[in-house]
């Protein structure tokens, strides 16, 4: 492995580089997904890698990882640099316990334990110089690798992700489980460089917010992709963005890359449109000219081409405005009477009542398997409730976008699964757009639009699940979890779309940033058939949730403070005891100096009569200083 030379900073200090992509190229097939892109990271960049779906996100983290090879040039790693990879859907041994798998990884630190024990096994069986050399190495490279203290951070980081039955088969673990599992590993292991693809996707609110302030704290080195932008905006100090090929650098978070990029397209669009006008006057130019060129004339022409061609980049960007004509409403909405619902013990409705109103945005939120998903199948009516009222509008069309809803024909290609659907949405505004033009909005161009379902990534396999959902104008939108796997470019065209919804919308999702957007009030599933309605934003309920928790610890320390300061049994005797021996020591105290006070005391007697002085002093001393400690705590 060729080895990085340090990297000279403005301050005049150095950082290390950890790894250089130089003009790497990927195609499958006639796709091209990215040609000549070339970049470096140093010890410390935490990078965010922003592009459209299928445009080669993952397959460049898999060629980093090692996983995949590049059509052309070469990655570069510092010489000892270990690269950690978590992938989307990660794949494990289904025939190992999650403890076996654990400590049969292929983990440096579990590596370093299992040659320990080794090491210590055969030091026990056959003691020789060799087996005990071999002992001292191995607890040398525990001591390294701080090893020791391995079971207890696995401990932790475990906890944080809510796995907690390691004899657990991996077999019966659901994808969302085994993507927690596979995140726990990788952070175990604690490698150099941390390549993560979509870490957030099947984490709950409060995983994401542990592993948001692990990454900023820790001196780790970081490159990903996601589509949480709080998350991005907080983590990240670097953006890489791919678009049209071109790999744009942006020093700084997410916020400070979206003033850049506007800016950026901002001033391309000038340039595209100053091109555009001296395109007409060279043009022209180009007409009137004889035949006979001059040199001068010749590199006119050459330069016009250049012109022409800038002229005619579809960076400018006519944007769609996407209103469109849902359904009619009409007076009753959707209306839950007395709902209950439960399986077995397990409470998910407790006698709910709600009448929803016209243009509701209603965020759901609540831990995993309180009953978020069932809610949404009983007032879809595709569940029965144990009993209870729900009334649907005559008039209700829902657009019912599901975690697992995926069915896409594989042999159709993508234009002709919305046709099939419909050829024209119509607008709020009684215009009528093609199914065609609704791909191009949502980022699937005319050349795409022919591709087979099969040869989509999942991101757009999503997306285009996502179009036949809308395509059918309903006027009661419930999403469930829409975001995972979309890439960023997506989720703001969706939101724009969603922002102009007039209908109801209901949205279940951990996307922080979206749920804020769109939302009004929170129903809040606290399990047992407990829902609260709060009016407020997702982030102020998840602050108004940490205030209350700091408050409940603080109250925790007040407590434990309060309890340490009273005296436990043995030391409410202990104290007793001292006032006794202080009483006792003050009395001895007192007869040898009463002895002093006989002048006829002779120098050998006095001198003896001193010493035992002293020793009582400072026996006193020590006893005065104990009983003080205790009975401050006692006050």
């Amino acid at each position: 492995m060729q080895l990085l030379s340090p990297k000279i900073n403005k301050y005049g200090g150095s950082k290390l580089n950890y790894l250089s992509v130089e003009n790497i190229s990927k195609s499958f097939g006639e796709r091209v997904l990215f040609e000549g892109l070339s970049f470096g990271l140093s010890f410390g960049d935490k990078v965010a890698l922003i592009a459209n779906n299928g445009t080669g996100k993952t397959s460049m983290l898999k060629i980093i990882a090692g996983n995949d090879v590049s059509d052309t040039g070469k990655i570069t790693l510092r010489n000892g640099i270990r690269v950690g990879y978590l992938e989307q859907e990660p794949v494990f041994r289904d025939d190992y316990t999650i403890n076996e798998l654990l400590y049969n990884s292929n983990s440096d630190v579990v590596k370093v334990i299992r040659e320990y024990e080794s090491a210590l096994e055969k030091q026990t069986d056959n003691y020789n110089e060799v087996n005990a050399d071999r002992f001292e190495q191995a607890s040398l490279a525990m001591d390294k690798s701080n090893a020791w203290n391995f079971d207890n951070q696995l401990k932790q980081i475990l906890e944080k992700f809510k796995i907690v039955d390691l004899d657990q088969k991996v077999k019966i673990l659901s994808g969302g489980q085994k993507k927690r599992l596979a995140l726990a590993m990788l952070l175990i292991d604690a490698p150099d460089l941390l390549l993560l693809d979509e870490p957030t996707n099947h984490l709950d609110i409060e995983m994401i917010e542990w592993l948001e302030e692990y990454l900023k704290s820790q001196n780790i080195t970081l490159l990903m992709i996601t589509h949480d932008r709080y998350f991005l905006d907080r983590v990240c100090n670097h953006i890489l963005e791919l678009e049209d090929g071109k790999l744009y650098h942006h020093k700084g978070n997410y916020s400070y890359f979206l003033v850049k990029r506007d800016e950026r397209e901002t001033n391309f669009n000038i340039e595209i449109s100053k091109a555009g006008r001296l395109m007409k006057k060279e043009l022209e130019w180009i007409r009137k000219t004889p035949q006979a060129r001059t040199t001068k004339s010749k590199a006119r022409v050459n330069n016009f081409e250049n012109i022409k061609s800038k002229a005619n980049s579809k960076k400018i960007k006519q944007e769609l405005k996407l209103e469109v004509k849902m359904s009619r409403v009409g007076g009753k909405i959707l209306e839950l009477k007395k709902v209950y619902k439960s399986y077995g013990d397990l409470k998910i409705l407790n006698g709910f009542d709600y009448t929803f109103k016209n243009g509701e945005r209603i965020g759901i939120i609540g831990d995993n398997g309180v009953g978020k998903s069932t809610f949404l199948n009983i007032i879809t009516q595709q569940h029965s409730p144990d009993s209870g009222k729900i009334n649907v509008g005559e008039t209700i069309v829902y657009g019912y976008f599901t975690q697992k809803g995926i069915v896409l024909k594989e042999d159709k290609r993508v234009i002709e699964v919305l046709k099939d659907i419909a050829d024209v949405i119509i607008m709020s505004d009684g215009r009528k757009i093609t199914a065609s033009q609704l791909l191009e909005h949502f980022m699937f161009p005319s050349k795409m639009q022919y591709t087979y379902v099969s040869k989509l990534s999942g991101g757009e396999k999503r997306r285009l699940y996502l179009l036949t959902i809308l395509m059918k104008n309903p006027n009661f939108l419930i999403l469930d979890e829409p975001t995972n796997d979309l890439d960023l470019l997506t989720l703001n065209k969706l939101e724009e779309f969603l922002l102009d919804f007039k209908g109801c919308l209901i949205l279940v999702s951990h996307d922080r940033y979206f749920m804020d957007k769109l939302t009004d009030h929170l129903f809040v599933f606290k399990g047992g058939g407990d829902i609260k309605d709060e009016y407020c934003s997702y982030s102020e309920y998840r602050a108004k949730l940490n205030n209350k928790e700091k408050e409940i610890q603080k109250a925790e320390i007040n407590e434990a403070k309060l309890n340490a300061n009273k005296l436990s049994f043995q030391q409410k005797k202990e104290h007793r005891n001292l006032e006794k021996q202080i009483e006792k020591l003050e009395l001895e105290k007192e007869k040898i100096e009463n002895v002093f006070k006989d002048s006829s005391l002779d120098y050998e007697l006095m001198l003896e009569k001193s010493k035992e002085l002293e020793k009582v002093n400072l026996l006193l001393d020590e006893k005065l200083s104990k009983w003080m400690e205790l009975d401050e705590l006692n006050s």
